[in-house]
């Protein structure tokens, strides 16, 4: 690959890397620009998870102007909430394959890189089987159960059951994407969540709102679209792993179970996907405090801010990808300054993009809360968990660019043990204290995420120096 540098007063020559980085293919980060790396890798990552993002987005507007839409908005809500389980076991397992995969093509070894994303998709789909299967008998309990009212869970138990029915496509979207970005080709990852989201688009406002000989199914129709979607993406990402077209050349051979990869795989996965499961819990407890000490209103206020947080934090999250990969090829390749490097550089991308979120967010939040739903209690409550949760946007930018680096070098478990504190020892307790013993409700829950979360940040950032992640073998 080149490896010249971008130059800020050449137009064209960024305009190229962007070409560059749309159009895909495996790239050996160990080499030229950190800048023009991190740009090759941000770019599609960030628009791949803005159409992760989307998915949620879309079915919250055009389920937010439904009859009930306070029922509908809060089923997505608190679906998606339950849903980050699976979206814990997802990351969590594509953390680990990125970081084996991106180690092994930093090694020039891509016959192992193929056989280790391979070992990672037999766990994947194990798992995933067993939480499916739980989640769509218990559907209508699981929703009580986050507080929803009995009226609100029988309306969204079909939903919720086709949501949990088709998670598989979900943590395959994940865990291959991971494998591809492993390899230096996050275009491809972008590329199959747009196949997902377009077919979501299309069939969302057909299946709720009925077209032609299509029946109306309503909240129905959205999980229907929204699984068709993403099972169609998934069938974009394996046509293209094994069409022959990747530098992850997959045998036959590579199916069959071997343990000693599945150990490696699952030591490096189970604190990762643990420290995805601590951040869902504590997401979750957090919705069913909101939802028990705001009521339905107060839910759906919630979960609009919630699924408006996300859309914004998933670009960050997707910029902060880069880390990993990077940090696992340099690694690979035994070049640990240019690790550190490369997650300054992603770092400091991150708090420009981050901050100019804020300020959309505090002077958008009315506007951007009327766009997903017309009740103007439920908008009330969204704008003022809007403006409370983005002052703590660009702290969340730095947090996730260290996890990712810490994870892309295959330690994973120092950003468990800081979300571990964080979360269920910092951010519940505090969300309870100021939500139940100073009856701030709602709000209270509220200022506890970025109070949280600029603790989780600063414990990351002191322990990313002391560099023990650079000592770690995969």
């Amino acid at each position: 690959m080149a490896t010249t540098k971008i130059k800020q007063e050449s137009p064209r020559g960024i305009f190229a890397v962007i070409k560059q980085s749309l159009q895909g293919g495996e790239a050996d980060y160990t080499i030229g620009s950190i800048r023009k790396s991190v740009i090759l890798l941000a770019i599609p990552m960030m628009l791949e998870m803005i159409m992760e993002s989307v998915f949620a987005l879309v079915d919250l507007y055009f389920v937010g102007h439904l009859h009930n839409s306070s029922y509908a908005i809060q089923t997505v809500g608190l679906t998606e909430s339950v849903l980050t389980i699976i979206y814990s076991l997802a990351i969590g397992i594509s953390m680990a394959a990125t970081a084996v995969v991106a180690r092994r093509v930093g090694e020039k070894d891509p016959s192992s890189a193929a056989k280790a994303g391979m070992q990672a998709t037999i766990i994947a789909i194990a798992l995933t089987t067993l939480i499916s299967i739980t989640g769509y008998l218990f559907a209508t309990d699981i929703l009580i159960l986050m507080g929803s009212s009995a009226e609100a869970a029988a309306y969204g138990t079909t939903f919720m059951q086709i949501m949990m029915g088709s998670s598989v496509f979900i943590m395959l979207l994940f865990l291959i994407n991971g494998i591809f970005r492993g390899a230096g080709n996050a275009a491809i990852a972008m590329k199959s969540l747009w196949v997902a989201n377009i077919i979501n688009i299309i069939l969302c406002p057909i299946l709720i709102n009925g077209f032609g000989p299509v029946p109306a199914f309503g909240l129905t129709g959205a999980a229907m679209a929204t699984s068709i979607g993403r099972g169609l993406g998934v069938c974009y990402q394996l046509y293209y792993l094994f069409s022959g077209k990747s530098i992850l050349k997959m045998q036959l051979a590579h199916f069959l179970p071997d343990w000693e990869q599945i150990k490696v795989l699952v030591r490096i996965a189970a604190p990762a996907v643990l420290q995805f499961v601590i951040a869902s819990c504590s997401w979750i407890f957090l919705a069913q405090l909101v939802a028990t000490t705001g009521g339905d209103h107060g839910s759906a206020g919630y979960q609009t801010a919630l699924r408006l947080l996300m859309f914004f934090m998933l670009p960050a999250w997707g910029l902060s990808n880069a880390a990993s990969t990077l940090v696992g090829q340099n690694l690979g390749a035994k070049q640990l300054a240019r690790a550190e490097q490369a997650v300054i550089k992603t770092a400091k991308y991150n708090v420009i993009f981050m901050a100019v979120i804020t300020l959309v967010s505090l002077a958008g939040a009315d506007i951007l809360a009327s766009f997903f739903t017309n009740d103007m209690e439920v908008q009330q409550i969204a704008v003022q968990a809007i403006r409370i949760m983005s002052i703590g946007y660009i702290f969340y930018g730095i947090g996730m660019v260290l996890i990712n680096a810490f994870n892309g070098a295959g330690d994973t478990w120092t950003p468990t043990w800081i979300n571990f504190g964080g979360f269920w020892l910092f951010q519940i307790p505090l969300a309870y204290l100021l939500a139940r013993h100073f009856a701030m409700g709602p709000t209270g829950v509220f200022i506890a995420i970025p109070v949280a979360e600029t603790a989780i940040t600063l414990t990351g950032y002191w322990l990313f120096r002391k560099g023990k992640w650079k000592k770690v073998v995969v």
